[in-house]
């Protein structure tokens, strides 16, 4: 059965940090390029970030950059996403998600992605 969970979600304070994580079964993780995406009430889904199928290429939104980096262990199944610096308007679902697109390269456009996780919750608030 093909399956993504995410963890690591929670409450923090402005300022601290957060590290998601991303466990997938029932398929060859090490072919797929995997991205974290959010959702906040009343707004679009958003793309966060993205790595490739071998680690070697990373994107990242401008919101995000230089705050999150993502990282991928293909021994576990595993992909993170270490967040630093949250701020309130990080609050969100945090969703990950698989593209099996050939070339495996790492991309935010999620009309690429074949299948998701059911989300973690991030909430950003003093």
């Amino acid at each position: 059965q093909l399956q993504l969970v995410e963890s690591g979600g929670g409450l923090v304070q402005p300022g601290g940090s957060l590290r998601l994580s991303c466990a997938a079964s029932g398929f060859t993780f090490a072919y797929y390029a995997i991205g974290w995406f959010r959702q906040a009430p009343g707004k679009e889904r958003e793309g966060v970030s993205s790595i490739s199928s071998r680690g070697s290429s990373t994107i990242y939104a401008d919101s995000v950059k230089g705050r999150f980096t993502i990282s991928r262990d293909n021994a576990k199944n595993t992909v993170y996403l270490q967040m630093n610096s949250l701020k309130p308007e990080d609050t969100a679902v945090y969703y990950c998600a698989a593209d099996g697109s050939p070339l495996g390269a790492a991309t935010m456009t999620a009309e690429y992605y074949d299948f998701w996780g059911q989300g973690t919750q991030v909430t950003v608030s003093s």
